[in-house]
């Protein structure tokens, strides 16, 4: 575990009070951050039509954070290839290789809108596994300047391709012979799904053998109940977002109602079954067994909560923890 990378994404998350600007904003001042206190990426995401986040546009967003960033690398957790074209999101990423250098990782995902009517703009309805792996490998040429068209820059530089997996998506990683990013309920399940990824991975021109990231809400703060404190906004968000079908701002609470409904509880629930959140030592012992357990290179931190300066100081401390390791 020596040496383990620490990463961090940030969905550009709004809070009930401020604008939609103002969360762009706390984006980049939250990678200018990460990147002095050691992180080894930096990645912001696709949503659209979400009162709860603020961007849907992670290539414009990912180059603000390189211009305000000195090293850290900036990638995107990830861009959703059922709603562009292979060749837009290649030169997108070629642009942004070409103005500030290799520092650039392009992850893609396959979920569709949040709704009906956000899919319905997007035209893109279906998105199947399929079709999925085809556009990433037609992305993949494109960048590496094999397709039948060559894209414009023209050979800026490498940019390493990752898929953000569920149990399909972890069958594509290792087809198509790439890193994998995992999250939520495969964490909290058995070794199997990531066994299979390791068994089945053929060796690329990218990655010549397994890798996988495995990403999660991290709160750190000197005590257990403050860093529950820290996780409580995001949770509570994610129980509304099952019970109305919206996913809501930030709310500058500390604390769950005091009564719940079956439902509401059950949710919460399910939003906290994944979540890290302690002081320091108490976290590496949840990050050391996580690690055991899925045999990950790298940990992603996905947490986000109202406090903005609590969330800051929660970074800097999971990072000096994670240093330890």
């Amino acid at each position: 575990m020596m040496g383990i990378p620490l990463s961090l994404l940030d969905r550009s998350r709004t809070r009930q009070g401020q604008s939609d600007a103002a969360a762009l904003h706390q984006t980049v001042e939250r990678a200018r951050r990460a990147d002095a206190a050691g992180y080894r990426r930096f990645w912001v995401s696709e949503h659209h039509g979400v009162p709860g986040v603020a961007s849907g546009t992670p290539a414009l967003l990912a180059q603000a954070v390189a211009a305000a960033t000195r090293t850290i690398r900036v990638g995107s957790g990830g861009v959703m290839l059922p709603n562009h074209r292979p060749i837009v999101v290649a030169e997108e990423f070629a642009v942004l290789t070409a103005l500030h250098g290799e520092r650039f990782d392009l992850g893609l995902g396959r979920s569709l809108g949040f709704t009906k009517p956000v899919r319905e703009a997007l035209g893109a309805l279906k998105a199947s596994p399929r079709d999925f792996a085809a556009d990433i490998q037609s992305v993949r040429d494109y960048l590496a300047g094999s397709a039948d068209i060559t894209i414009r820059p023209a050979s800026a530089g490498d940019v390493p391709l990752f898929v953000l997996g569920t149990g399909s998506g972890l069958k594509i990683a290792a087809q198509l012979g790439l890193p994998a990013v995992v999250g939520g309920p495969l964490l909290t399940a058995g070794p199997e799904p990531f066994d299979e990824y390791r068994a089945e991975f053929h060796p690329s021109t990218q990655q010549a053998e397994p890798y996988l990231v495995v990403s999660t809400e991290m709160y750190v703060a000197d005590s257990a109940a403050e860093a529950r404190e820290l996780a409580v906004p995001e949770a509570w968000a994610m129980a509304q977002s099952r019970l109305t079908g919206a996913f809501p701002p930030l709310a500058p609470t500390t604390s769950l109602p005091t009564e719940l409904t079956e439902r509401q509880e059950r949710y919460v629930a399910q939003a906290l079954a994944s979540t890290i959140a302690g002081t320091e030592d108490r976290v590496l012992s949840e990050v050391s067994e996580m690690l055991e357990r899925t045999g990950a290179d790298e940990i992603m931190s996905t947490a986000s909560t109202f406090d903005e300066s609590a969330m800051y100081a929660s970074d800097e401390k999971l990072a000096r923890a994670i240093a330890s390791l």
